[in-house]
């Protein structure tokens, strides 16, 4: 099983028609699941929202099945001119029924083994007393990410009503977990505190990627080659 994300500024009008332009697994050979969304920007307070830039979230058999969608299908083709990155699932916690993932026996990454690909997914549960604590968490977890020097690139990911998520780049293991749980910056294991407390979603998953295969250029560049560029960190 692989993963794929494709971001492409197709303007607000087409961005909001991807919307229903969901590839179905039943007539796309090799597909298992597929997710179109909007996407906005991670930073403190509610994401801002790229009203022109549209997300395919998807995942499949293997590279060859991905190789078909990206030589024949129209979408694909619309957004070609954006940026696509293949991800190898290598951890994963938490459960996302529409997209059970399936790690890749053996795979793993070390602390300092190349960037390193973080997918967050979640179904909101529609209440206004779980709305603010959610979004009061998320807004000062994703300030701390945004202002982090080892985050190389985030677009958060949404389709409403319910479907929410996120995917950030960084340039290690390590860098990325001195954020998550790094006793320097607790603002992410607060959120997470206050999640299993009283859940903000109905299912949620966090998925740890290899990132390979990328193309194209996300808001000016290639993230993981930017990634790969800045070497080791340092705490």
């Amino acid at each position: 099983m692989i993963i794929s994300l494709h971001f492409a500024e197709l303007g607000v009008r087409a961005a909001r028609a991807a919307l229903t332009e969901r590839p179905r697994p039943e007539a796309v050979p090799g597909l298992r699941y597929a997710q179109t969304t909007l996407t906005g920007g991670i930073a403190a307070g509610i994401p801002r929202l790229r009203p022109g830039r549209a997300a395919l979230l998807a995942a499949w058999e293997d590279d060859a099945a991905l190789d078909r969608f990206l030589a024949e299908d129209p979408l694909a083709r619309r957004m070609a001119d954006g940026w696509h990155v293949r991800l190898q699932p290598v951890r994963a916690t938490g459960s996302w029924s529409p997209m059970p993932v399936e790690l890749t026996p053996g795979a793993v990454m070390n602390d300092e083994d190349g960037p390193v690909a973080v997918l967050t997914l979640g179904r909101l549960r529609l209440r206004l007393r779980r709305a603010v604590p959610f979004l009061r968490a998320n807004s000062t977890a994703s300030g701390r990410a945004a202002a982090d020097p080892s985050l190389v690139a985030s677009v958060a990911l949404a389709r409403p009503p319910r479907f929410v998520g996120t995917f950030s780049v960084w340039r290690s293991v390590a860098a990325m977990s001195r954020y998550a749980y790094g006793s320097a910056r607790p603002e992410h294991k607060e959120a997470v505190r206050a999640h299993q407390a009283t859940a903000f979603h109905h299912e949620a998953a966090f998925v740890r990627c290899r990132p390979y295969g990328a193309e194209g250029r996300l808001d000016g560049r290639e993230p993981i080659t930017a990634a790969a560029a800045g070497g080791a960190d340092t705490p």
